[in-house]
Formats: C-alpha cells, structure tokens, sequence
C-alpha cells in the first residue's frame, strides 16, 4: 500500500456515463445507486486487472472511481480509445490523499464535509494532503482487500485477487473486456493461484516475486508495518499454500516464512 496515501482518481460524466461504465467495466454498474459505491476492476481481453478501484456513482450521470493502485491519467488516455461517440467526459483529477474516518455502513457515500466511503468498521476519506493519515491500510489488508502495485497491473488475473467475493467482477451480466475468460475459469474452477494475508518473517516490498527454489509461486501485493508484526496481502500457488503445516507456516526462498492468517477464494 501507498505510504504517501495517495488517492487517484477520476471521472466519468455525461448522458451516457453509466452505459459506457457498464460495458466497460467488470461490476454491475447498472445497479449501483446514487449516493453508493462498489468494487469494481476493468480488465484487459485476456482477462487479467488493468485497474481495481472503489467505483462511486455520485449522481444519475457521473461516476467518481477512486484506484487502488496505478495513475489516473494513464487509465484515462486508455478508457479515450473506446469512447468512440458516446456522450460522456473523462478527466483525471489532481492526487489527493486518503484518511481515515469513522464507521459508516458498507458501500455509502457520504459528501458532508469530505467525501467519504463507507467500508463497515471505518470509512475512507478522500482529503487533502496535509490531512492524511495511513490507519486504514492495516484495517483493508486484513480484509483482503487488495491494492495493486505497479507490478502487477496487467498481470492478475480477478480470482487470484478474490474479486468475486468483492462482487468487483459479475459473472451474470452482458459482455465486458474480459468476461469470457472470468466465466471459464469460474465454470472450470481452473485458477491456481488465491488471496491470502499472512504475516512474514521479515521486511518486504509491494511487487515483490515470491519464489520457491527455481519457480515463481506467487507476488507481494500490499505490506504494513504494524505493531512489529509484518503483515501482507499475497498471490500464492494453490499448491504452495497447500504445503503449509499444522501451524499454517511454510518456507519460501531467501529464508523467507510466512504464516497464512486468512484465505479467499475467487
């Protein structure tokens, strides 16, 4: 996650903002509320996550979608090519920060003093700079709520990210970039690779490869100092995690171990 709590995000406005949203994207924006958000992802043709991001619908024709992870302009300059004559505008908006608010219900939007998301046990804050603070990020990693590093934008597929539990991806909705490969590897139960948050023996980086001898068994996708415990979220090889012992521990290259604290599936 962000040390410098960075909130990127854009807009999409006009008449045709939420067909645009809807074919586009891998949720059901269709049924997204006024004054609500939900997860939602945008996915390459073969299937993998271009962008995660909280999609906010802010009223009948404007959407707000806050990332978890990459650049707003450059998500923008990549939506451009398939606006083609719908009606609508897209704009990145200049980074902001991200803090912690009080409890909210999941999935409200509340646009009182500061924008902010409701996510149960607190909300997330969209504010300025000076005013940000990191004590959500512990709070969403032990929820498994992912947050994409550099690294791995174009690269994950949405059941290692657990996206289905997030309901970000919909396996019951019309075509979106993507859905043919999301819908077989849920009907063929084909993915190997799952969500699990663990806690390491040592310091580690988002992005960083998690190896087991000469093989590429998985990536580090979030990592929080808290309280002397490293904790993070990670991508790991079903059979991998299948190793674990009867403490849930197991051992990977450069005498890294870690211990699975919580698994999802897709």
């Amino acid at each position: 996650m962000p040390t410098s709590c960075s909130a990127e995000t854009l807009l999409i406005e006009g008449a045709d903002a939420m067909a645009f949203a809807h074919a586009q994207f891998s949720s059901k924006v269709s049924s997204l509320a006024i004054g609500r958000w939900q997860f939602s992802a945008w996915l390459d043709p073969k299937g993998r996550v271009r962008a995660l991001f909280h999609l906010l619908r802010l009223a009948d024709d404007r959407f707000l979608l806050l990332l978890r992870g990459g650049d707003a302009a450059t998500m923008v300059d990549a939506l451009r090519r398939f606006v083609f004559r719908s009606k609508l505008a897209l704009t990145a908006l200049p980074p902001r920060a991200l803090a912690t608010g009080p409890a909210l219900p999941m999935h409200l939007v509340n646009d009182d003093a500061a924008l902010s998301l409701g996510c149960g046990t607190h909300s997330l804050r969209i504010v300025d700079s000076a005013a940000g603070d990191t004590d959500w990020q512990p709070l969403q990693l032990r929820a498994g709520w992912p947050w994409l590093p550099t690294q791995s934008l174009n690269e994950v597929l949405p059941a290692a990210l657990s996206l289905q539990r997030l309901q970000a991806v919909a396996i019951d909705k019309g075509c979106y970039p993507g859905q043919e490969i999301v819908a077989r590897l849920h009907f063929r139960n084909g993915h190997k690779r799952h969500l699990h948050s663990v806690t390491l023996s040592q310091p580690a980086h988002a992005g960083e490869v998690l190896r087991d001898d000469d093989r590429d068994v998985g990536c580090i996708l979030n990592a929080f100092n808290a309280n002397d415990r490293i904790e993070a979220l990670v991508v790991l090889s079903d059979d991998v995690a299948a190793r674990a012992d009867d403490e849930r521990s197991l051992s990977l290259n450069d005498n890294l171990v870690m211990h699975l604290d919580s698994s999802w599936p897709a």
